[in-house]
C-alpha cells in the first residue's frame, strides 16, 4: 500500500511465495469482525461467489493482484502491526478489496470506489 493506504498503481505482480502460503491455509493474523459493504455483497452475488474463499486467501497471505511495493507493505504490516490489504480480480473491470485494520479489530470486503 502506498502512504495513502491505497493500492499502488503497479503492474500485475504474482508472487509464488504468497500462493504457497495460501495453499498451506495457515492464518497469519487475526481478522477481527468480518464486514462487507453493500457493493462488495452485490459484486459477489452477481458473480455467484461467496466471500469465504477470498477471506481465506487474505488471512493466509495470498494478497491477490497487488504489486511488489504493496506486497512489501503487507510484509511490514505483519511484522509491525499495520493495516493489511488484498486485491482480487473478479472480472476485467471489477476488483474486490479486503482490508484488515492495523489493530486487527475488523476486516472489510469492499469495492475500490467504496474506499
Amino acid at each position: 500500500m502506498t502512504d495513502t493506504g491505497q493500492a499502488a498503481a503497479c503492474p500485475h505482480d504474482s508472487s509464488p511465495a504468497a500462493h504457497d502460503k495460501a495453499a498451506a491455509g495457515t492464518p497469519l493474523f487475526a481478522l477481527g469482525q468480518v464486514l462487507a459493504t453493500p457493493g462488495a455483497l452485490e459484486l459477489l452475488e452477481t458473480h455467484q461467489l461467496t466471500a469465504l474463499p477470498f477471506v481465506l486467501r487474505h488471512v493466509s497471505g495470498d494478497w491477490g493482484d497487488i504489486c511488489a511495493e504493496d506486497r512489501q507493505s503487507n510484509a511490514d504490516a505483519l511484522k509491525y502491526g499495520y493495516r493489511l490489504m488484498s486485491v482480487y480480480v473478479i472480472s476485467n473491470a471489477e476488483r474486490l478489496w479486503i482490508i484488515t485494520e492495523a489493530d486487527r479489530s475488523s476486516t472489510t470486503l469492499l469495492l475500490p470506489e467504496e474506499y
